[in-house]
């Protein structure tokens, strides 16, 4: 296995990664966002209450993204196993 190989696959991995995780962290940001402005307005400086919005729209998140996310991981995960003897042999 050549160094382009294992840059190829190194590069395809961190970007699985971040096509996965993508919708989730946009999501709290943006519930982030929303909060911290309801905070500045209404001057409710309470550091946890950010937390809970932000976990309560992750998991509705993962509800409606999670087949998607685990399909592409379905679907990255067939091609390493498939080429595995390529990259051992």
């Amino acid at each position: 296995m050549n160094a382009e190989a294992v840059i190829a696959l190194a590069e395809r991995g961190i970007y699985i990664t971040l096509v996965i995780s993508g919708p989730l962290l946009l999501l709290a940001l943006i519930v982030g966002l929303l909060v911290s402005i309801f905070q500045a307005t209404t001057q409710i400086q309470e550091q946890t209450l950010a937390f809970i919005p932000k976990i309560v729209a992750v998991l509705i998140g993962i509800v409606f993204f999670g087949p998607w996310m685990l399909s592409k991981l379905i679907t990255y995960s067939s091609q390493i196993f498939s080429d595995l003897t390529r990259f051992v042999g």
